[in-house]
């Protein structure tokens, strides 16, 4: 039986609401007109939050899972790992489940941010390639700075589903913490599995995408994205899927948005983004599905069942934000720390909001079209000014996580370290 193509919106404890990755969510469309409070964490924040039970639950570059009260913005409690903390966290069964940096899947008490488990994997690693986007020198192997998100668990049936860097997709026991399954990608796996009709649907930065069995982990069928291993810039899967109305929608590094048949794994259509990444994770609501793109600074809506454009929505710098959408209003970021609310029957902006290092130091770093000014961050083609350059976007408190909305509240993270709470 397949997902209807309306769908009933969903709750907002797990990374896009649920295990199909709809992004829809519950309650009225936040305006972004004032915030509620600010949480000030220990490093980046990378990861999109979930909230249950009235607590918001993130995690940061520092390491750090946060409880904190949905309230008010006041720590409950703080749980550290041995590494970054880029996935999103799951609630289910008064669990919360994440990964993180240091090679582990937890499992803390949502109550007391107790450690309940954690697996170990064969470890965390990001995607590598030699010269990558043609940095110099070509012959070196080198990580990909642009490979910034973990896999974010997935719950289903008392199980828990993640990719890892280890190549890996796992099957862990939600109750106890023990392998039930493990398949084997031919490379990183940070995209996170979206779960529907007894089928893992995930990418691979090895270009494929597969379908896998929920219960015995083996292959339904896989799917080739493009192919380009020059200078390694236009393949891999790094987003997560959506799957309603019988078919599973993904963006590919390879510059397209992919819409396949659910059960098949045949193409229905693709979308081309002319050399722009889509990254992240598409929305699906009605009779559209919803993505931004990285290069290609646009926000599309297209028809879901034929694949033709609906409308489409510039704004000024990369997205790797995925949209959410509550109400009539798709809510999502970009990497200059501005926030964005589009109204999806119309097409039209009507919601903005500036994280404070934007609002603080924007204005001096945009070109006279009101777009990122990238120039200074990549003058040096090395690894290293790569790396450098990333890290001085990421100080205007870029958004590279996805809102999540509760509520009529918007909850979301920026690389500056601060969650924010808006109405």
């Amino acid at each position: 039986m397949s997902v209807p193509l309306v769908l009933a919106a969903i709750v907002a404890s797990m990374f896009r609401g649920g295990p199909a990755h709809l992004g829809i969510y519950d309650g009225s469309a936040p305006s972004l007109n004032a915030v509620i409070w600010r949480f000030h964490a220990a490093g980046a924040i990378f990861s999109s939050a979930t909230v249950a039970g009235g607590t918001v639950y993130v995690g940061s570059n520092g390491g750090k899972l946060y409880a904190i009260r949905a309230s008010d913005g006041s720590a409950i409690w703080t749980f550290s790992s041995k590494g970054a903390i880029r996935s999103s966290p799951a609630v289910a069964n008064g669990a919360v489940f994440f990964s993180s940096l240091d090679g582990n899947v937890y499992a803390v008490d949502a109550v007391t941010g107790r450690e309940r488990w954690h697996f170990t994997t064969e470890g965390e690693r990001r995607f590598t390639a030699p010269g990558i986007h043609g940095i110099q020198p070509q012959t070196e192997e080198m990580p990909d700075p642009f490979d910034v998100y973990l896999s974010s668990p997935a719950v289903a049936d008392g199980v828990v589903y993640v990719g890892s860097g280890d190549h890996n997709v796992y099957a862990i026991d939600a109750s106890r913490g023990t392998l039930l399954w493990k398949f084997a990608t031919g490379n990183v796996v940070h995209a996170s599995p979206a779960v529907a009709n007894g089928t893992i649907y995930i990418g691979s930065w090895d270009r494929y995408f597969y379908a896998l069995d929920a219960k015995a982990g083996t292959l339904k069928w896989k799917y080739a994205t493009g192919d380009d291993r020059k200078i390694y810039n236009q393949v891999g899967i790094a987003g997560s899927a959506a799957v309603g109305n019988g078919k599973v929608y993904f963006g590919c590094r390879d510059s397209h948005l992919y819409a396949l048949d659910a059960r098949t794994g045949a193409l229905a259509w693709s979308h081309d983004e002319h050399g722009s990444w889509v990254i992240a994770s598409p929305a699906v609501s009605g009779n559209s599905v919803y993505y931004t793109t990285s290069d290609e600074r646009t926000f599309f809506a297209l028809d879901a069942v034929t694949g033709a454009q609906r409308f489409s929505v510039r704004y000024g710098a990369y997205a790797f934000s995925s949209p959410a959408i509550a109400g009539s209003v798709a809510y999502f970021g970009t990497f200059d720390g501005r926030l964005y609310g589009v109204d999806v029957s119309t097409g039209k902006v009507v919601a903005r909001f500036s994280t404070d290092a934007s609002r603080e130091n924007l204005a001096s770093h945009l070109l006279p079209d009101g777009s990122l000014n990238l120039n200074p961050y990549y003058a040096d083609p090395t690894l290293d000014g790569i790396i450098v350059g990333l890290s001085r976007i990421y100080q205007l408190g870029s958004i590279a996580a996805s809102p999540v909305i509760a509520n009529g509240v918007l909850y979301v993270g920026s690389t500056e370290g601060t969650l924010y709470a808006i109405d």
